[in-house]
C-alpha cells in the first residue's frame, strides 16, 4: 500500500511539473515526423514513457513478454515505444537484426543511455567514430583466441583454487556470489595481475554497484544515496584505481628495462602499455584505464550470470548434466595428474559449449542494446527519423517459435551442425560490433565448468527459483545448491 501510494505521488509530481513548465510532453516529434509513416506503437506515460513495464517484465523473469506483445499487436518488424525519457523503434527479427548489424556506421551508430555515460563517462564512446573504430579494433587484438591461449592454465590453477577454498568443505552455497567472484580473480589477473584476495574483495564490492543502477528508475536521477549515485562513486574510485595501478606499472617497467630484465608481468595491460594503434601512437593512461574498466565490468558480471544459470539447468536436467560430465571426464582422462587445462582442451569441450549456448539463448546476459539513427532512413516501410533511438532485441528472435522449435525447451542440440539461422542466434551481437569477449567468456566459463562437474553433482534448493533479469538474468535467491561430491 505503502508503495502504491508514493507511486500515486511520483505520478502527481511528474504531471505537476509537466504542466507547470511546459515538459507535458513524451520525447519531441516534428511537423515532419508527424506526417510521415512513424512505425506503429505507443509512447506510454509522459516522460517515462513505457520504462516501467519494460522493466518490470524483466524482473517479474519474462522480459520477452514487453517486446512479444508489441510485435502481435503493432508489427512483426518494428514498432514504436518510449524509454528512458527517448523516442525508441524496436526492430524485430533476424531481418531487423541484420538490417541494424549491417548498417553500423553507415545508418546508424552505437548508443548508451545516459545512466550509463554518466557511470561510464568516456568509457564507452571517443571523440570520433573513427576514432572509436581504431580503439575497438585494438581491443579485439588483446581478447582474440590466439592471445587468449596463453591464459587457460592460468584461469585453470584460479578455478581449482577458487573450488578449494570456497565450496570443497561446504554441503551447500549459493552460486551466484562465489561464481560473481571466480570471474572477477580471473579478470584481474588476466587483465591486471591483481592477486591479492584483499585487493580483488575491495575492487568487487565497486563493481557491485555498477550494473544494477542503470534501470534503477525510469529517469536518471543523481541524488546522494541513489543507487546512480553510488555508481557515479564507484565508478570514479575504479578507475582512479586502475590509473594508480598503470602508473605502478610503468615504473616497474622502467627499473626492469633499466636493469635489462625480462618483462614478468604477462596480463592485457602490459600489452596495452607496449601496443601502438595503425597509426604508430600508444594510448594514453586514461584511454587504457577506461578500457579495462570496460572489461572489467563485462569479466565481473556477464560471464557469471552464464555459470549460474548453467548450473541452474544442469540441476534441473540430469540428462544433459550427465552428457556434459562424460565429455569432461573425457577430457580429464587424457590428462596427467595435475596438468592444468590448455587450449587444445578448450576445444574438446564441444557439448558444454552447445549448453552454455543454450543458456545464452534462454538467458542471454543483455536483452538488447541500442543504436542511433545517424540520418533518416526507413524500414519495412516505416520512416525512421534521424536522432531517434533505436533497440534490437535479444527475446524477438530466441523465443520465437519461427526461429527455435519449442523455444521453452533447453536443446543444446539446436547447435550442432549449422546451428541456428543466421541473425537469429545473438548473445553477442554482430556485426562490425559483435561483443569482443565472446572467446574470452567463452574460456572463462568452459574452464569453470570442467572443475565443477569433475568434483559433484548437485541439486537446488529451492525447486521452483526462477531467473529474473534486473538488468542482467540471475537465479531470483541467488541459486543455493546441495553439493553431492563424486
Amino acid at each position: 500500500m505503502e508503495l502504491l501510494f508514493l507511486s500515486f505521488l511520483l505520478l502527481v509530481l511528474i504531471l505537476f511539473l509537466s504542466v507547470s513548465f511546459g515538459l507535458f510532453l513524451f520525447p519531441k516529434q516534428s511537423d515532419g515526423e508527424r506526417r510521415k509513416n512513424l512505425p506503429p506503437g505507443k509512447m506510454g506515460l509522459p516522460v517515462v514513457g513505457e520504462t516501467i513495464e519494460f522493466v518490470s517484465s524483466g524482473r517479474h523473469g519474462i522480459p520477452e513478454k514487453f517486446v512479444k506483445y508489441r510485435m502481435k499487436k503493432f508489427s512483426q518488424n518494428v514498432f514504436k515505444t518510449s524509454l528512458i525519457g527517448e523516442s525508441i523503434a524496436v526492430f524485430c527479427g533476424s531481418a531487423g537484426n541484420k538490417f541494424l548489424f549491417s548498417n553500423e556506421n553507415k545508418l546508424v551508430a552505437t548508443w548508451f543511455p545516459r545512466a550509463v555515460e554518466m557511470i561510464f563517462p568516456s568509457s564507452l564512446h571517443t571523440s570520433s567514430s573513427l576514432e572509436a573504430l581504431k580503439m575497438r579494433k585494438m581491443a579485439m587484438g588483446f581478447l582474440k583466441p590466439e592471445a587468449l591461449q596463453n591464459y587457460v592454465g592460468i584461469m585453470d590453477s584460479i578455478a581449482k583454487q577458487h573450488f578449494e577454498t570456497n565450496w570443497d568443505s561446504k554441503k551447500q552455497v549459493t552460486v551466484s556470489p562465489l561464481a560473481k567472484e571466480y570471474t572477477f580473480a580471473v579478470a584481474c589477473k588476466i587483465f591486471l595481475s591483481i592477486e591479492d584476495p584483499k585487493h580483488i574483495e575491495r575492487f568487487s564490492q565497486q563493481f557491485q554497484c555498477l550494473l544494477p543502477a542503470i534501470l534503477s528508475s525510469p529517469i536518471p536521477i543523481n541524488f546522494p544515496g541513489t543507487p546512480l549515485n553510488r555508481a557515479i562513486k564507484a565508478s570514479k574510485y575504479i578507475r582512479n584505481e586502475i590509473l594508480a595501478i598503470i602508473k605502478q606499472r610503468k615504473s616497474d617497467l622502467t627499473v626492469m628495462e633499466k636493469k635489462s630484465m625480462s618483462r614478468t608481468k604477462y596480463d592485457i595491460l602490459s600489452h596495452m602499455l607496449f601496443t601502438t594503434n595503425e597509426e604508430g601512437k600508444f594510448m594514453s593512461d586514461i584511454e587504457i584505464a577506461e578500457k579495462l574498466v570496460g572489461f572489467l565490468v563485462g569479466g565481473f558480471d556477464s560471464a557469471s550470470t552464464v555459470i549460474t544459470c548453467m548450473i541452474k539447468y544442469l540441476a534441473e536436467l540430469p540428462h544433459i548434466y550427465d552428457q556434459v560430465l562424460k565429455e569432461q571426464k573425457g577430457v580429464s582422462a587424457a590428462k596427467r595428474n595435475g596438468e592444468p587445462l590448455n587450449w587444445e582442451d578448450i576445444q574438446k569441450m564441444k557439448y558444454s559449449w552447445n549448453v552454455a549456448s543454450e543458456v545464452l539463448r534462454l538467458a542471454p546476459p543483455t536483452q538488447g542494446m541500442f543504436r542511433e539513427a545517424i540520418t533518416e532512413f526507413t524500414y519495412a516501410g516505416f520512416y525512421i527519423p534521424k536522432g531517434w533511438k533505436i533497440f534490437w532485441s535479444t527475446s524477438s528472435t530466441h523465443k520465437n517459435p519461427d526461429y527455435f522449435q519449442e523455444p521453452e525447451k533447453f536443446d543444446p542440440s539446436r547447435f550442432e551442425g549449422d546451428g541456428p539461422p543466421p541473425y537469429s542466434y545473438v548473445p553477442f551481437g554482430g556485426g562490425p560490433r559483435m561483443c569482443p569477449g565472446k572467446e574470452y567468456a567463452r574460456l572463462v566459463i568452459l574452464v569453470f565448468m570442467y572443475n565443477m562437474v569433475g568434483r559433484y553433482k548437485w541439486e537446488k534448493i529451492l525447486p521452483n527459483e526462477k531467473i529474473v533479469f534486473n538488468p542482467l538474468p540471475m537465479p531470483e535467491k541467488g541459486l543455493p545448491i546441495r553439493l553431492l561430491p563424486h
